[in-house]
């Protein structure tokens, strides 16, 4: 089984969580629980880079949707960026793509932050 990893970085105006591997039911909770992270340590603005992203099911389809909705709660925003076309595909069969924001590049997805107190999009 080939795992997912995780990285964090700040971007301008918000934080970029770079995801790298397939997203299924056995990877999506450490997606969950790294979304879930940044927000509870403070961060409002969060852009994933799916750049290395594959494949996603339903089941990683529902953690961006269960951060994108905990974000909105806190005036927040969840952006999705460098999505590959089979991910795509998933997104706007779903109408994913309706709700939250999809960008071809993750510094598309930055530039359309709006402005924060902090550089780190909290």
């Amino acid at each position: 089984m080939v795992g997912v990893q995780l990285s964090v970085r700040p971007g301008r105006g918000c934080t970029v969580l770079g995801v790298s591997g397939e997203l299924d039911m056995a990877t999506s909770p450490q997606l969950r629980e790294g979304l879930r992270r940044l927000i509870d340590g403070g961060d409002r603005q969060v852009v994933v880079d799916l750049a290395e992203v594959g494949f996603m099911d339903s089941s990683a389809l529902g953690a961006l949707v269960v951060t994108f909705k905990a974000l909105r709660e806190l005036d927040g925003r969840l952006s999705l960026a460098a999505v590959q076309p089979a991910v795509r595909s998933v997104l706007r069969v779903t109408s994913v793509d309706r709700a939250i924001q999809v960008y071809d590049t993750v510094q598309a997805a930055e530039a359309d932050m709006p402005p924060t107190d902090d550089a780190a999009g909290r």
